[in-house]
């Protein structure tokens, strides 16, 4: 875990007082709503559907059961007893009021938390793998250089009122589970021939409202040279990017518009004045980073314990949870365990003040006193003795923790949608636990294997149903929710070799009502189409192809649909 140095304290601390006197004036109407909206957003509070919204940071999502507590007590003193952890790996507060705002940002900066640069046209959270640090398949330690990056960006005088928000995600692992290539910047850890670090930069990915996969700029880039590289890249974007267009602001769109290829040669351009320079790291930076996180304390185990394999053979529900939500462990003995934010009928990605006490209180006995957030909405104890699942499975289920879904179907990724967002075109609550409650068998939802179902409640693309397998998005038609549904997105997340890929959107859209229904038509195709129980619903997509699918959920429908457009276009 990471612990504040005192400059990092006194920035917190001098930023709480800094915006408890800008909320004074504005209360005291000495502020405009014009001039206190861009305060406000600087901390990470919006003005939502109905009541603010304070969005916090939990930077590359790690946690201390500490900070968790703290996290439960503002949600029952100052909001309505919950909190929504996000797709960017931090909490949302739904119901706190303006001027208690102050408050609870003074509250999270006692236990080293804070607002800072959760809004606004700025460098965003960096968001991580949830298993970095204790993942098999490591390359390095993705929190180092998620820290590094953090403190290089924080208040960055340059990058402060960019063309629209920024997002940076490093992925430390073989395995891609922070979807790089669907960031403004990716950084992948690679080693060259010799063994030595550097980062694969991938520029301009993202979803929204023009979903681009991003464009490889360094296939190796030396790990001395990464600030200086992302410094590169942020000016470029700054100096060309779109003012006049919200819609057109994101650098995916100046990529796309200059090409990858001229954005490079840009880049270039611009880092060779970078190069070298002050923001260079060095051997003794990057341990001075080092340093200021605490290591675990593991102690010397079997990686076979003979009481969790007993209670594997003798309980199939234990046994199904553990094959879904415990994942291995680089340290023998060791494992990391899913809490499941995602139990039918819970809004997903909801957890209340008391789960997040006992959460913390697992944390505690079983975890040597953390845990992670997940981009998938989901808790991550990641280090708990093989020994001890059995227990921590036990009190998991006791507090409705413990859904063996990880991976399934029912995993659902959902934003807050037209229940709380402003921008939303439609509710993405109750499509979700639509979907749970039809598919609410175990055994079912096994057969039907890995499956990414995403739900975004408009185009800004929050539940990033861009790259679910399944995706879902709810659109406005003459004032009423409709939905509509695509196939084959992909994170690139878990096997080797698997793309990031952008779903295809399958024909016209749904009424709410009617969801359920295209989602058991298309499970319907997948069973029927696949050709081993390995293969999975996106492997059958991206082999068949979306026909065999539009087909069963249409009929013969969308053809004489395409025609009749075709048609017309040539007339």
């Amino acid at each position: 875990m990471y612990r504040y140095d005192e400059i990092d304290q006194r920035l917190v601390d001098e930023r709480v007082a800094q915006f408890r006197d800008q909320t004074r004036r504005f209360l005291a109407g000495q502020l405009s709503e014009d001039d206190f909206r861009s305060l406000r957003l600087r901390n990470g509070l919006y003005i939502q559907r109905y009541a603010p919204m304070l969005r916090v940071a939990i930077p590359y999502g790690l946690l201390t059961s500490r900070q968790l507590r703290t996290l439960a007590y503002i949600a029952r003193k100052w909001d309505r007893g919950y909190g929504h952890f996000s797709t960017r790996q931090n909490l949302q507060f739904n119901w706190p009021r303006l001027e208690d705002a102050p408050d609870i940002l003074a509250e999270l900066a006692r236990v080293q938390m804070h607002a800072i640069q959760t809004s606004g046209n700025c460098v965003r959270n960096i968001t991580t793998d949830h298993f970095a640090g204790i993942a098999r398949d490591e390359i390095v330690d993705s929190f180092v250089w998620c820290e590094l990056l953090r403190q290089w960006s924080t208040f960055h005088p340059e990058f402060s009122f960019l063309p629209r928000k920024f997002k940076i995600a490093v992925n430390g692992a073989e395995a891609d589970r922070a979807a790089v290539f669907l960031h403004d910047i990716g950084l992948q850890a690679v080693r060259d021939t010799a063994g030595e670090v550097g980062f694969r930069v991938i520029v301009g990915g993202g979803m929204g409202r023009t979903p681009i996969i991003g464009h490889v700029m360094q296939e190796f880039l030396p790990w001395p040279h990464l600030l200086t590289y992302v410094e590169a890249v942020l000016r470029v974007y700054n100096r060309y990017g779109r003012r006049d267009n919200i819609h057109k602001a994101r650098i995916k769109i100046l990529v796309k518009a200059l090409t990858p290829e001229r954005f490079r040669e840009e880049v270039e351009a611009e880092w060779a004045s970078l190069k070298n320079g002050p923001s260079t790291l060095t051997e003794e930076e990057v341990r001075r980073v080092q340093g200021q996180f605490t290591r675990p304390a593991y102690a010397e185990l079997r990686g076979d314990d003979a009481g969790y394999a007993a209670h594997l053979a003798a309980e199939p529900a234990f046994g199904a949870w553990a094959k879904r939500n415990v994942h291995p462990h680089k340290v023998p003995g060791y494992a990391a365990a899913t809490l499941s934010l995602k139990k039918t009928g819970v809004p997903p990605g909801d957890a209340t003040a008391d789960q997040m006490d006992a959460v913390a209180d697992l944390a505690d006995r079983y975890s040597l006193g953390e845990l992670r957030v997940s981009h998938e909405q989901n808790l991550i104890l990641a280090d708990v003795r093989q020994a001890g699942l059995h227990a921590l499975w036990q009190e998991a289920k006791a507090l409705g923790l413990a859904t063996p879904n990880t991976g399934l179907l029912t995993n659902i990724i959902a934003c807050p949608g037209g229940d709380f967002c402003s921008l939303a075109n439609a509710k993405s609550i109750p499509v979700a636990q639509a979907i749970q409650e039809r598919f609410d068998r175990l055994d079912y939802l096994h057969d039907i294997g890995e499956l990414d179902l995403n739900i975004s409640g408009c185009m800004n693309s929050c539940g990033h149903h861009h790259v679910g397998h399944i995706g879902i998005l709810g659109v406005d038609k003459n004032g009423e929710e409709w939905y509509q549904i695509s196939i084959g997105g992909n994170q690139g997340l878990t096997r080797a070799g698997a793309p990031a890929a952008l779903g295809k959107v399958i024909g016209p859209s749904f009424a709410r009502e009617q969801i359920p229904d295209v989602i058991e038509k298309l499970i319907g195709v997948y069973l029927d189409q696949r050709e081993s129980e390995e293969e999975r619903f996106v492997d059958v997509v991206w082999r068949t192809g979306i026909e065999p699918f539009k087909e069963r959920v249409y009929g013969g429908h969308h053809q004489r649909h395409e025609r009749r457009q075709r048609s017309l276009a040539t007339a």
